[in-house]
């Protein structure tokens, strides 16, 4: 698999071709169709992401090999196409890679920071966050 910055690389190009924002929404929109879906049992307060104007959902799977996988899904179509970005940047990765990665910079590159409105940046640094703190959790734990 590709490091987390190949994948944000792959992004930007993806981004790139697009001409406008407009189709970005689009495509941004239509990465979040392909999430895989989270049983009612996950979609619980437990997995509820905090400073989301949305209801947004985040379960976090810890692998036998050290990665981490996360899922997600979200009431709100644009807000499940920016969970399906996070996850493409930050799932199957080991807590250190999750770590060491400046989210702030990868929505930067993709020009998120710019096009998405005051409200909807706050809700994705709370998901970025909310990743980090459950990857931290789990490298702490792993550490002997």
């Amino acid at each position: 698999m590709a490091d987390i910055q190949d994948s944000l690389d792959e992004l930007a190009e993806e981004f790139d071709l697009l001409s406008d924002w407009e189709e970005r929404y689009r495509y941004v929109i239509e990465l979040g169709g392909g999430l895989e879906p989270l049983s009612d049992a996950e979609r619980s307060e437990a997995n509820k992401v905090r400073g989301c104007a949305s209801q947004v959902w985040l379960v976090t799977e810890p692998q036998p090999d050290g990665t981490v996988k996360f899922r997600g899904d979200s009431d709100a179509h644009i807000v499940r196409g920016l969970i399906a970005v996070l996850l493409r940047l930050y799932s199957d990765r080991r807590p250190a890679e999750i770590l060491a990665f400046d989210p702030k910079a990868a929505f930067e590159r993709l020009g998120l920071s710019g096009a998405l409105s005051t409200q909807r940046s706050n809700g994705l640094a709370s998901m970025a966050a909310r990743i980090r703190r459950d990857a931290e959790a789990l490298g702490a734990a792993n550490r002997p």
